[in-house]
């Protein structure tokens, strides 16, 4: 059949993405865990590496562990992923929760201004997730 071969025109793809649903999730769970500034940075054009960052801090060593417990719960036993590695969960400073296509930080706040991830990836397009919006005005109305 003539022109059976032919494709048909496509439109916008409108599929999922499974690494920016646990990207989000580890972000909520964070923000759930009274993380800090937040931020899901996209590096899917900067990296072949891994698709996305998440970068949160908290103001003790015991909410960066429970933190990083809880991150690990969502991911590996509500959706299913395997954590491949994990770094300084002893010391505490810097929090690194690989999950492959997900790279999590977790750092206290000086450590986190001395990596300055945000700046050493300023070209990575940061992903606004749902709770972002409100969290600085939650934390404002659970400390006022």
């Amino acid at each position: 059949m003539p022109g059976g071969n032919e494709s048909a025109p496509q439109g916008p793809r409108r599929r999922s993405d499974p690494a920016l649903e646990h990207a989000l999730a580890a972000a909520r769970t964070a923000l759930d865990n009274r993380g800090q500034d937040i931020m899901v940075l996209d590096m899917r054009e900067l990296t072949p590496m891994f698709d996305y960052f998440v970068v949160a801090t908290g103001t003790s060593r015991r909410q960066l562990h429970a933190m990083s417990d809880e991150i690990d719960r969502v991911l590996e036993g509500e959706l299913g992923q395997r954590r491949l590695g994990i770094e300084g969960y002893q010391e505490s400073r810097w929090i690194l929760l690989d999950y492959g296509d997900v790279v999590i930080h977790l750092f206290d706040p000086d450590t986190r201004a001395y990596y300055a991830l945000e700046e050493l990836w300023a070209h990575a397009p940061r992903v606004p997730f749902p709770a972002s919006d409100t969290s600085a005005a939650g934390q404002r109305s659970a400390t006022g």
